[in-house]
This record gives C-alpha cells, structure tokens and sequence, in this order.
C-alpha cells in the first residue's frame, strides 16, 4: 500500500490497542453501573456491566474508525456500543441522568491518571526496551482517555455533554435540545471537518494534559 507506513502502523497498534479497549469499555461500563446505583437495572439485565470488550465493541466506531484514523491523521478516538440506560427507571430521572452521562467522562479521566502514576512509576525503574513499550502504551493512554473525556463533554445530544445539558437546564430548553439530537453526529462531523471541533476542544484538551504529563513527571 503505497503512502502508507505499515511498519509505523503496527508500532502505533501495539501500543494503542489496550488503552483504546480500556477506554472505550470502562467508559461504557461506568455509565451502566452507576444508572444501576440510581434505580435503572437495564445494562445490567443485557450483561453490559462487564470488562470484557467483546461485549462493548463497536464494529465501526472502535475497530475501523480508530484504524483509518491512526493511517490518515495524528489524531484517534473511538467509540464503544451504547450501553442501555432506562432514564424513566431513575429515581430522579433529570438529575440521576446528569450523573449517569458524567460517569463516562469521569471514567476517561481516572483511567488517564493510572496511567500517569504507570509511567511515572516505570519511567523511575528503568529504560530502554520492555520499558520504553510499557511507556509509549501509557502516554497513547493518557491521551486516548482525554479526547474521550473532553470529547464526549461537548454539550451536543447525543455525546454525554448533551445529556448533561438537557439535565441541567428547564424542561422546556431541555426538549428543545432532545429535539437536536438526530442531527448530533451530522454537527459532530462539520465541526471536525471545518477544524472547529479541536478549536473547541484543545484549550481543555492541553489543561489535561498538562497535568496528567506532570504527574507522570515529565512536564
């Protein structure tokens, strides 16, 4: 294949495929368990509360869309399959759904801190080799799980930034903005294509990190 670095390919894969799966999963699992925690059994009874990444995977959003990324651009991101959150079956359904869409995020961004502590541990034992791969699949960590994060912040339905929203605000502004939703990804994928997406995103996205990279102990 032409144009493509298919040595430079497999380097970027064998350090980005564990982070990406950790990331797309537990962010999917960390919705389901906490609507369980408020009142909403549903991803439970479907078996989606569960690490395992064959339960979670994507076709499209966490194999093919992550790969052509990772040949084309220096950017990657993923998604997982949805998991099935019942928001009737909440106990305070406007509430509890603000708490149940943040949890991804959240996840995102715990899971970006165990991999800062990882690197900062393994860049304080040694270098060179094992080591070096250890680091490299860290920082592909780190920075996987902070596009995500701030990503899916983005207050447009149906990322979790838009569920946060419609949660926040009057019921009446809130159905206008459920009413957006069909056309979320259509306004997702405008933005990434006129460059305003990252215009957006980057002033959070380096706030991250920054700090995850200095925990890490390599600001």
């Amino acid at each position: 294949m032409p144009g493509i670095d298919i040595a430079g390919f497999l380097g970027i894969l064998s350090v980005a495929i564990i982070p990406v799966l950790f990331a797309v999963t537990l962010h999917e699992v960390a919705h389901g368990w906490v609507a369980m925690k408020l009142g909403d059994r549903t991803a439970e009874m479907a078996g989606r509360l569960t690490v395992n990444p064959i339960k979670h995977v994507d076709p499209m959003g966490t194999v093919i869309v992550p790969m052509v990324l990772a040949l084309f651009t220096p950017f990657i991101f993923g998604w997982a399959k949805p998991v099935p959150v019942a928001f009737h079956n909440l106990r305070q359904p406007r509430r509890d759904m603000v708490l149940v869409a943040v949890a991804g995020p959240v996840a995102n961004l715990l899971m970006a801190l165990g991999w800062a502590f990882i690197s900062g541990l393994m860049l304080s034992i040694t270098t060179g080799g094992f080591s070096d791969w250890i680091t490299g699949m860290c920082l592909f960590g780190i920075h996987i799980n902070v596009i995500l994060a701030v990503f899916n912040m983005l207050p447009i339905p149906p990322l979790d930034g838009g569920r946060v929203l419609a949660g926040l605000l009057p019921p009446r502004n809130a159905l206008l903005l459920h009413r957006i939703e069909p056309f979320g990804f259509m306004i997702v994928i405008g933005l990434m294509f006129t460059g305003l997406l990252w215009t957006f995103i980057d002033p959070f996205r380096f706030f991250f990190l920054d700090f995850f990279f200095s925990v890490a102990g390599m600001a």
